[in-house]
C-alpha cells in the first residue's frame, strides 16, 4: 500500500525535482503539495505549485492550497531564477478560493491519523502554523522529515546557518519541541547530491512530460551554481528529503538532542546538536549523518525512467 505523504514546498529547481519524484513514485501517495514562501514569495510559491502540477500532470492530482502570507528577509531567486523555476514562464490556470495551507494540512492528517508523513522542503513556518491551529496534530503524524540545518558543514545563509532554518528559526525550533522527533536531513548530506550539467540536461526519459519540464528549468540553476558557488552542476538537495522517506536506509540518522539558535547576529538559524556524552536533554530528533548517494541516484533514475 502506498505511503501517504504531504509535501510542503517553496518551489525552486531542486524542489521541482523532488516533487516530480514523489508524484511519480508508485510507493508514495501524495495527498497534497502545499506551497510556502522561501525560495520565492508566498504568492509565487502558490503559482509555482500549480505550474508543477499542470506540467507534471500526475495521474492523481494532489490537493493544494494558498501559501501562508509571510515575508522573509531573503530569498533564493539568485540560484533558482526570478520566478523560482529557472526564469521560464509557464501558463497557469487561475484557481479560485484555495484553502488555507495550515487548515488543509490539519484536515488531511485528521482524516488519516497516524498514516500521513510530512516532508518539509522549505522553512517550517507553514507546519508550525498548522500545529498552532491544531495542537494535537504532531501526535497524529506518522513521520516528519525536515530538509534543513547544518551540523559540521558551513551554512549557506551565514557562517553556520542553513537557508531553511535561517528564514524562520523559531518555526524550526518548534518542530523539535512538539514530540514528533523529526528526521533532519542537513546540508552535511544534501551537499553530497551533486549532479553534473551533462546528467541534468540528459535526463532519463527526456521526452516525457516530466523530463521536458525539468530540462527547461535546470539550465538557470547550472549557470547560477557556477557563478555563485564555483560549482559545476547543481545540488538536488530537496531530493534527499523525499528519498529519506521513500527509500528505506537511504539516510542513516541517529537520535540527538537538537536546538535551533533563534537570535544572534552571526548564529541566527544555527542548528545546535548536543553531542556530549550527557546531553542537556533527551533526544528530540533523528539527525542524518550519512546518505547512500549511489542508491539515491539509482532511485532518481528509476523513477524518472517510469515518469509520465
Amino acid at each position: 500500500m502506498p505511503r501517504q505523504v504531504i509535501l510542503i514546498a517553496d518551489p525552486g529547481i531542486d524542489t521541482a525535482f523532488a516533487v516530480a519524484l514523489a508524484l511519480n513514485d508508485p510507493n508514495l501517495e501524495v495527498l497534497a503539495v502545499i506551497p510556502c514562501a522561501g525560495n520565492v514569495t508566498a504568492a509565487q510559491a502558490t503559482i509555482n505549485v500549480h505550474v508543477l502540477l499542470d506540467q507534471l500532470d500526475p495521474p492523481r492530482r494532489p490537493r493544494t492550497a494558498a501559501a501562508v502570507a509571510v515575508e522573509y528577509d531573503r530569498d533564493g531567486t539568485s540560484l533558482h531564477g526570478p520566478n523560482g523555476l529557472g526564469g521560464v514562464e509557464f501558463p497557469v490556470l487561475e484557481r479560485h478560493s484555495p484553502p488555507a495551507a495550515e487548515k488543509l494540512i490539519a484536515e488531511l492528517v485528521r482524516a488519516n491519523p497516524h498514516e500521513v508523513s510530512v516532508i518539509v522542503l522549505g522553512p517550517a513556518t507553514t507546519l508550525a502554523r498548522a500545529f498552532a491551529v491544531d495542537p494535537e496534530l504532531p501526535g497524529l503524524l506518522d513521520r516528519l522529515v525536515l530538509v534543513g540545518g547544518a551540523w559540521r558543514e558551513p551554512g549557506n545563509a551565514g557562517p553556520v546557518a542553513e537557508f531553511h532554518f535561517a528564514l524562520d528559526p523559531d518555526a524550526a525550533r518548534r518542530m523539535l519541541h512538539v514530540g514528533v522527533h523529526p528526521t533532519i536531513v542537513p546540508l552535511d548530506l544534501t551537499r553530497k547530491l551533486l549532479y553534473s550539467p551533462t546528467e541534468l540536461l540528459d535526463l532519463p526519459n527526456a521526452d516525457s512530460w516530466t523530463g521536458k519540464f525539468l530540462r527547461q528549468i535546470v539550465p538557470f540553476g547550472i549557470r547560477a551554481s557556477s557563478q555563485i558557488y564555483g560549482v559545476e552542476g547543481f545540488h538536488l538537495k530537496d531530493v534527499l528529503g523525499v528519498a529519506a522517506l521513500a527509500l528505506p536506509g537511504a539516510v542513516r540518522a541517529v537520535p540527538h538532542f537538537v536546538e535551533v539558535e533563534t537570535r544572534g547576529q552571526f548564529t541566527r538559524g544555527m542548528m545546535v546538536v548536543d553531542d556530549r556524552v550527557t546531553p542537556a536533554g533527551r533526544p528530540n530528533a533523528q539527525v542524518g549523518i550519512d546518505a547512500a548517494i549511489g542508491e539515491v541516484r539509482q532511485y532518481v533514475t528509476q523513477i524518472l525512467k517510469g515518469a509520465s
